[in-house]
């Protein structure tokens, strides 16, 4: 009598075969519905999607509906970084820091310095509003970011554009905005002695 061989065990569902459950529907379900009102799709993709997503069975279904919106934690998704000057002034860099899409900063009268040149953005695009007010902003980007300097009212202070316009392939565009106040608004790469210490300093932050 010759001895069958094993049944062969069944294959573990991969992550997008996975059953979804009604937290899950629902959780997909609040995503669309605010991306709708943020204007990302909409409001017949969004009766669409929402049939969609009401009747999906797996986490594969689910994730199609989702996957051209950012990620909830994505930077687009945070508030906007807001920096004032007070009295005292105030700063965001040159360290590593998480970057929203979007950053505000008023100069106040003790002045704004807002310094990327050592931080990992993974945005296409990013927005900074600066009002120079009584003390200015000051913008620093790394070597191979672009500025857009456009939508700037230079105001009675200014804008100073110290950028060059070639632009690496990978790196965000930056979107200024906003108005230079009294004291103006200038916006630059690293300087001789920013350029020093991040050679010597390349990990710091």
């Amino acid at each position: 009598m010759t001895a069958q061989p094993p049944e062969p065990s069944p294959r573990p569902a991969r992550s997008g075969e996975l059953r979804a459950s009604h937290d899950d529907r629902e959780a997909v379900v609040e995503r669309l519905r605010d991306a709708a009102a943020e204007g990302r799709i909409d409001l017949d993709e969004l009766d669409s999607r929402l049939g969609q997503a009401l009747q999906a069975k797996t986490h594969g279904e689910l994730a199609v509906l989702t996957a051209d919106l950012p990620r909830p934690n994505s930077p687009e998704h945070q508030p906007p970084l807001v920096l004032k000057g007070g009295m005292y002034g105030a700063s965001r860099g040159p360290g590593r820091w998480e970057v929203p899409g979007h950053v505000i900063a008023h100069g106040g009268v003790g002045g704004v310095k807002v310094d990327f040149t050592r931080v990992e953005c993974r945005l296409g695009e990013l927005t900074v509003e600066a009002y120079g007010e009584t003390s200015g902003v000051t913008i620093v980007i790394p070597d191979g970011w672009a500025a857009d300097t456009s939508g700037m009212d230079p105001g009675t202070g200014g804008l100073k554009n110290e950028t060059t316009p070639a632009r690496l392939p990978g790196t965000p565009l930056i979107r200024l905005t906003g108005s230079g106040g009294m004291a103006g608004v200038v916006i630059r790469h690293p300087n001789r002695r920013e350029q020093h210490k991040l050679h010597t300093n390349p990990t710091q932050g």
